[in-house]
């Protein structure tokens, strides 16, 4: 059930056997979430926090015009809520955008990790880091990034980030995303999305058809987006 996690968080830092079967013991009560339905909602207190097994899901608000900003795209292996353990009130809702498997780790076990096992406390403490990280980096693309850049940074990320879990095959990975919620990422109308994409697509970096996204030309498509993934944290080194 973890093993996705676990190259999420080996990809930083080595775990040990007995951090993997802390994990293990930890984290259960796999259920499905159907595409389209709150894994988690704004306003909620959780007491437990959610593994994403299967699937992508997307961080979001909605505002009072029925406008809906989405904030932050989750793929296997990553916690989507694990900042919850500590804040206790949701701020946000986290929606599967397709179907997804998640597990959960109660938050009293997630006490006792932190008694118990600092190291793999840093470890989980790092994945909430991360996620500030990659959200600084969505603002600086939101603020500053041309469309066709900003669409090419979500691109690069999230082919690195589905490589760390083994989910990108040759130059190619499935992205189940329609075109409106990845206009909601970011935050342009459907219309300006199609023609940023299509400028993507006879520039010769990118196809991207029934919902598979298949790099062409690596180096220039991190050259237009301006790509470096530091953010990202990817050096293993003791944490």
């Amino acid at each position: 059930m973890i093993d996705l996690l676990v190259l999420n968080l080996g990809s930083r830092d080595t775990l040990a056997a007995e951090e993997i079967a802390l994990l293990e013991q930890i984290i259960k009560h796999e259920r499905l979430v159907l595409r389209g339905h709150d894994i988690v909602s704004e306003g909620s207190r959780p007491h437990e926090s959610t593994l994403l097994l299967e699937g992508i899901a997307a961080r979001y608000r909605v505002l009072e015009d029925g406008k809906r900003q989405i904030t932050a795209l989750h793929v296997a292996g990553d916690f989507i809520d694990l900042h919850a353990f500590m804040l206790k009130t949701l701020d946000h809702s986290v929606v599967a955008l397709s179907p997804c498997k998640v597990a959960t780790a109660a938050h009293r076990d997630l006490v006792s990790v932190t008694k118990t096992h600092p190291h793999l406390s840093r470890m989980l403490w790092l994945s909430t880091v991360i996620d500030g990280a990659i959200h600084r980096e969505w603002i600086v693309a939101m603020g500053r990034r041309s469309k066709k850049s900003h669409l090419a940074h979500l691109i690069c990320e999230l082919y690195v980030r589905l490589n760390v879990v083994g989910l990108v095959q040759e130059a190619g990975f499935q992205l189940d995303l329609s075109q409106s919620e990845v206009a909601d990422t970011l935050g342009v109308s459907l219309v300006h999305l199609n023609k940023t994409l299509q400028s993507l697509r006879s520039d010769g970096l990118v196809r991207w058809t029934n919902r598979v996204v298949t790099i062409l030309d690596w180096d220039r498509l991190v050259h237009v987006a301006e790509f470096d993934d530091t953010y990202l944290n990817l050096r293993r080194e003791p944490r």
